[in-house]
Formats: structure tokens, sequence, C-alpha cells
């Protein structure tokens, strides 16, 4: 086995308001390690307290999203209620997908499936 998987990162102009977006989306928090005040500039890790989702790095950059993403991630959930914390539908599920097709505030795609009963 070459590799194996370790940590899901996202690219953002606002990577601190990006990382708390995710952590209201999916009731993560911020993993300050213990640093108390991390510099603005810097990476942001966002964890699952559970421990049940992988760590996921929320990384600064300067140019915005220019095209669709080559990967992304799919999230059991609530359409409605990602789209009321800022969410924008791409496309609803129909006759061809099970799932809703959204983007997060910086237009990174993602899937939501309806919660499993």
């Amino acid at each position: 086995m070459p590799a194996r998987f370790r940590d899901l990162a996202f690219d953002a102009r606002d990577h601190q308001m990006l990382a708390d977006w995710w952590c209201r989306a999916m009731g993560y928090v911020r993993d300050t390690d213990g640093i108390e005040d991390e510099p603005p500039h810097m990476p942001v890790l966002i964890v699952d307290p559970a421990d049940r989702g992988p760590r996921i790095w929320v990384n600064p950059v300067p140019e915005p999203k220019t095209v669709k993403n080559r990967m992304h991630i799919d999230v059991n959930g609530d359409t409605e209620e990602l789209v009321a914390l800022g969410a924008t539908v791409v496309r609803r599920q129909d006759d061809e997908i099970e799932w809703d097709i959204l983007v997060d505030p910086e237009g990174n795609e993602f899937c939501v499936f309806a919660p499993r009963r």
C-alpha cells in the first residue's frame, strides 16, 4: 500500500470564514492543538469532535475558485438547512441523481444525501 488517507483540504480566499461555515454545517470545531492565538494567515484545521469524520484543513489562497472541482465531498444532511447557512443549490435530486448538488460560500461543490434513517 503506497498511500493511506490522512486529511482533506479546501483552498479558500477567506479561509477563516469558510472554516467557520463548515464547522456550522457539519458540527465540526476548530482544532488549535493547544494554541490559543493562531495567526489569522495560517491554515485552519477543523475536526469532528466525536472523531468520526476526517480532519479538514482550510488553506488561504489569493485566487478565487474558477472551475469545477475535480474532487468533492459527499455529506448526509438537510439541503434546506445548508442553504439557510449560506450554501447554494446547483442541482436538485431528479430522475438521474439521488442527491442534491450544492456549493459552499466559496463555490466548492459538494453532494448532499438524505440522512440515513
